[in-house]
């Protein structure tokens, strides 16, 4: 999710090269990826550690309830960050080719990262099956999302903004026909990548939130200057289509003949959007007047979350706590999360993407690019 700052998987851009001086940076991205974070964070330990005759537990199930917010979030804000970078292609004057080879190396990057989170897991695991390398993990779905809706870099911004919005829809609502398809003679790894299923990030219909990413980011680039307005009809819309899709997901009958509402339902996929949208809107007051500077709380979980999600899955699912896995009471869980918390935003202070580019040498010069250079 990068704009002034580089997607860096902040799942979402999940942060590897932030430039907090950017004038036109979205403050409110920043602000809703560390709260991604944070759900992220205690919906993980409450999972790995509480015991499994606690799992009625109302706490329990409303932390696992929310927990579901984050890879949403995240996935939008990939697509946001792609949404972003596509523009300042734009606003460069680059042709429509570099555009697309642009969304390719994200694409490409982004799935480098995945296969070395992959590859130190399996590591320090030892023992686990080679399978394990090619698991369909969040980043795995950013990167095949991306590269899958990267022609869409072609296009031009209003354009982009519309077909990308469009894109999202039909994903969604194709997610419960690829589910009833027959896939029993393809791949299990092609099929793990595609159809929807619960243990893995697949392209239906998770990919949607990356669609709907890149139509919002490029909405907020291509029509800066209404940058409030566009807040308010976005908390406007969310609340809209949580609603909505909220009724149509309770009627008596479906227009499709099987789906699984926690697998497939598009109104699932709109309720959750609307959801991310209300939240964007509500990061959007919350940051208005601050300096991208001064990053609080929240914003500093959220310009570290690619080092805080790979840090902190080594810990919570890894062997170095095996010895309380599934053990902890409630209230003991909430204390690990909030000393997880704790831990995760030190590391976050120390800021060490930025500490290793600067001992790497890799500066990035800011560009001003004139607007005349946008096309429309």
């Amino acid at each position: 999710m990068p704009h002034g700052a580089t997607i860096g998987l902040n799942m979402g851009r999940i942060s590897v090269e932030p430039s907090f001086a950017t004038p036109d940076r979205v403050l409110s991205l920043d602000w809703l990826r560390g709260l991604g974070v944070l759900i992220m964070l205690q919906g993980h330990t409450f999972s790995s550690f509480a015991r499994p005759d606690l799992r009625n537990d109302p706490v329990y199930i409303f932390s696992q309830f929310v927990g579901g917010m984050p890879a949403p979030i995240f996935l939008f804000l990939v697509g946001v960050t792609l949404g972003f970078r596509l523009d300042r292609c734009d606003r460069q004057g680059l042709p429509a080719a570099h555009r697309f080879r642009s969304a390719l190396a994200r694409a490409a990057y982004l799935g480098a990262i995945a296969f070395a989170f992959r590859l130190q897991l399996w590591l320090f695991a030892w023992g686990n099956p080679w399978t394990e390398l090619v698991r369909v993990d969040i980043l795995n779905c950013m990167a095949f999302g991306i590269a899958v809706l990267s022609p869409v870099a072609v296009l031009a911004p209003a354009k982009r903004i519309t077909w990308c919005a469009a894109a999202g829809l039909v994903i969604a609502a194709t997610a419960p026909l690829i589910t009833a398809l027959d896939w029993s003679g393809i791949p299990w790894l092609i099929r793990n990548y595609i159809v929807p299923n619960k243990e893995y990030f697949s392209f239906f219909p998770d990919t949607a939130y990356i669609a709907f990413g890149v139509s919002f980011g490029g909405l907020l680039r291509h029509a800066a200057p209404a940058r409030d307005k566009i807040m308010q009809w976005t908390a406007c819309l969310g609340l809209a289509l949580v609603v909505t899709a909220h009724y149509f997901s309770n009627l008596p009958f479906s227009v499709y003949q099987r789906s699984d509402f926690w697998l497939d339902s598009p109104g699932l996929i709109l309720i959750r959007l609307g959801i991310v949208l209300v939240l964007a809107a509500a990061g959007y007051v919350w940051t208005t007047g601050q300096q991208a500077q001064r990053l609080g709380f929240m914003r500093r979980l959220g310009t570290n979350s690619l080092l805080i999600y790979w840090v902190h899955v080594e810990l919570v699912y890894g062997r170095s706590f095996w010895f309380v896995k599934e053990r902890l009471t409630i209230v003991q869980c909430c204390a690990v999360s909030l000393l997880l918390i704790a831990a995760m935003y030190g590391l976050a202070t120390l800021n060490l993407p930025s500490r290793v580019r600067r001992r790497l040498g890799r500066p990035r010069p800011a560009m001003q690019v004139p607007e005349a250079a946008c096309p429309r």
